[in-house]
């Protein structure tokens, strides 16, 4: 383009100022030409940019994840989203993680399965852990979630949560415009307080292991009060009563240890 500001047409040959020409449609000015390729450049840039964060905080989360999850386990990701952070645990726990969705497709290229808002496609008692990660406030009732949950989890794995939490007013602000910019898309969202959180839980037969807020600016373009939550089945009459026979038939008798100790004196 410089070479057209800077150099007559008759000063080029002929077959190349026909190029020159070509090049811009319609003849619009060097101005409008150079506008449209910053334009579509930084359009570029910002598209590259919002992707690797996106890739680099789902492999924060993947890092995260993995140090609760024994290796091998096989894990549900239950709205997976663009897929990227079952495509990280997978790679750190040596196993396959399923994506389940709403959506077509994910970005990143992961087992994937669509969920119909109902049931998931998965067997039961299959998988050794469950993630939920900022999904359930988007669930047009969370406790149809979690007992499709309960219903693929076995009776020893463990269930990762993680939800937005409005406690503040500051908190309540951000989860309205996250409300407002999804509700077209998957209905609208429902925030819950911890306290609230837990005691669905509670109803649904979870028995909280563990749980941590988190720091708000985890996402500064989102930044609100965040908590994690580790949860657990709880055993059911039949399973406690299996759990003991079994403990007690692993334990030696002690009259034996006894008489076997005097036995050796």
């Amino acid at each position: 383009m410089n070479v057209v500001a800077q150099t007559s047409v008759g000063e080029v040959p002929n077959e190349v100022a026909q190029t020159l020409v070509c090049e811009f449609p319609g003849q619009r000015s060097q101005t409008e030409v150079c506008a449209t390729g910053i334009r579509q450049g930084l359009t570029r840039r910002i598209a590259r940019e919002r992707r690797r964060r996106r890739v680099g905080r789902a492999y924060d989360m993947a890092l995260e994840i993995a140090r609760v999850i024994p290796k091998g386990s096989e894990v549900l990701d239950v709205g997976c989203g663009n897929g990227f952070i079952a495509h990280h645990l997978s790679a750190m726990l040596g196993t396959k993680v399923v994506g389940l969705d709403v959506i077509n497709a994910p970005e990143a290229p992961i087992d994937y399965r669509r969920y119909d808002r109902e049931q998931f496609p998965v067997k039961a008692n299959s998988v050794d852990a469950v993630l939920l990660c900022y999904v359930l406030h988007h669930a047009q009732d969370a406790s149809v979630v979690l007992k499709e949950v309960r219903r693929v989890l076995r009776e020893d794995g463990v269930v990762i949560i993680y939800e937005d939490i409005p406690q503040s007013w500051w908190d309540k602000a951000m989860c309205w415009l996250h409300n407002r910019n999804w509700k077209d898309r998957t209905g609208p969202c429902t925030f819950r307080k911890k306290a609230e959180w837990r005691r669905l839980f509670d109803a649904l037969g979870f028995v909280i292991k563990r749980d941590r807020q988190l720091s708000r600016w985890r996402n500064l373009t989102h930044p609100v009060t965040r908590f994690s939550f580790v949860l657990q089945p709880e055993l059911t009459a039949a399973n406690k009563a299996n759990l003991r026979r079994t403990t007690l038939h692993t334990l030696p008798d002690a009259r034996g240890l006894r008489r076997s100790s005097c036995r050796y004196r």
